[in-house]
């Protein structure tokens, strides 16, 4: 296996910065792109009108090409299954980097990934092949989420909501972060830097990634291949694509592995035991009288805040009624958040309209335009009834201990 890495420099690339990596035969160009330039978009132009290359590969994944090219792909998502198959929290993240790139698109006047979109658009009607070397937002954010501790994803989610629900304009400092080349960091905004385990899961270990993918492409029979790719990941790709040695598949498939969730939520579990205990001391110490009081707290709490949840959310009555239920019955159902039944009921009652999904990405960006859309009500009225659910299984626990201590 040879290889090498220059920084060749011609009229071609003058002024871009860029890595050729030679390898096994294959001649890579890096093209590093700013995702808000129209520079970089006049670049790839360029670099594609030139003849010089028989493949172009792409800082993208079919999700995101999909989400660049069809903009009326968010109107053929099945809301329902979202719901049932627990990708709420997914479909969140996915809609804050959404709303993300929106402001964007308003305050700089260029779609953030334009230049990637042109890439792809060239060499279709140039008949060449299109590879799209990144990994999954979704499998990134998963792997970025399992290596954080509950201070962490709490900052995180805290990053997603600044994301959904800022209204002002992209500071100048995110801005120069776009600039040097990564969408993702961007919109995590400062606790990208500030945190290893997420720097690492969406920086360095996607410079590997696409290495790789050029690699099991690079099978294909090609010779000339452009990979346009933020600035930011250049220097860890073209080093990852020289020196990287382990077998392309192998590697793809160990840095999309997920680690599976437990499927004995432990904490939720102990808790629950406690206060199941604390219920039937009460009944056997107290009587009828004190375990039925204990076991109403215990009702009011779980089932009364999680309804709340759901009417902050704006939800339908009986959405509201469904949380109430549901969550005291949490015993029965240790892995399905209350949050679930309220919104499955919220999303069959109130059916979001073709309209609502075209104008997502917009109320996406405001408080008001969450509860105006029925499809980010239906989100809300999951996150709503979830968190109060939770709080209620909390403090019903402290106020049953607190009574038996007491009594």
């Amino acid at each position: 296996m040879d290889q090498t890495i220059t920084a060749d420099t011609d009229d071609l690339l003058s002024g871009q910065p860029h890595r050729i990596v030679e390898r096994d035969g294959v001649r890579y160009t890096l093209l590093g792109t700013a995702h808000v330039s129209q520079a970089s978009v006049a670049a790839v132009e360029k670099a594609i009108d030139s003849g010089r290359f028989d493949a172009v590969a792409v800082e993208l994944d079919s999700q995101r090409l999909q989400a660049l090219t069809d903009p009326e792909a968010l109107a053929k998502l099945d809301l329902v299954q979202v719901i049932r198959k627990g990708r709420v929290a997914l479909f969140a993240a996915n809609l804050a980097l959404a709303a993300y790139q929106r402001r964007l698109a308003k305050q700089l006047d260029i779609e953030p990934g334009a230049e990637l979109k042109q890439a792809v658009g060239l060499a279709k009607a140039q008949h060449l092949p299109v590879y799209l070397i990144d990994r999954e937002v979704g499998t990134t954010f998963k792997r970025a989420s399992a290596r954080l501790g509950l201070i962490g994803k709490l900052k995180l989610a805290g990053g997603l909501l600044t994301g959904l629900f800022a209204s002002d304009d992209v500071g100048e400092e995110e801005i120069e972060k776009l600039k040097q080349g990564d969408m993702l960091e961007a919109s995590f905004g400062d606790f990208a830097s500030e945190s290893p385990e997420l720097y690492d899961t969406i920086i360095a270990e996607r410079d590997r990634y696409m290495a790789t993918r050029l690699r099991e492409e690079a099978g294909q029979g090609k010779h000339s291949v452009l990979a346009v790719v933020g600035a930011g990941h250049l220097a860890g790709l073209a080093r990852h694509l020289a020196e990287d040695s382990e077998d392309p598949t192998v590697l793809r498939e160990r840095l999309e592995f997920v680690q599976q969730r437990r499927r004995i939520p432990w904490i939720t579990l102990i808790i629950l035991t406690v206060v199941v205990a604390g219920i039937a001391l009460g009944f056997w110490r107290g009587g009828m009288s004190m375990g039925t009081d204990l076991l109403l707290q215990w009702t009011l709490y779980t089932g009364g805040l999680a309804a709340l949840g759901a009417l902050l959310a704006g939800s339908h009555p009986l959405s509201i009624l469904t949380a109430a239920v549901a969550a005291p019955l949490k015993p029965f159902r240790l892995s399905v958040p209350a949050g679930t039944f309220s919104a499955l009921v919220e999303v069959n009652l109130r059916k979001p309209a073709y309209n609502d999904f075209l104008t997502l990405r917009d109320d996406a960006q405001t408080l008001r335009g969450w509860y105006r859309n029925r499809v980010t009500r239906v989100l809300l009225t999951f996150i709503l009834t979830s968190a109060g659910s939770a709080l209620g299984l909390w403090l019903a626990g402290v106020q049953i201990l607190h009574r038996l201590q007491g009594s």
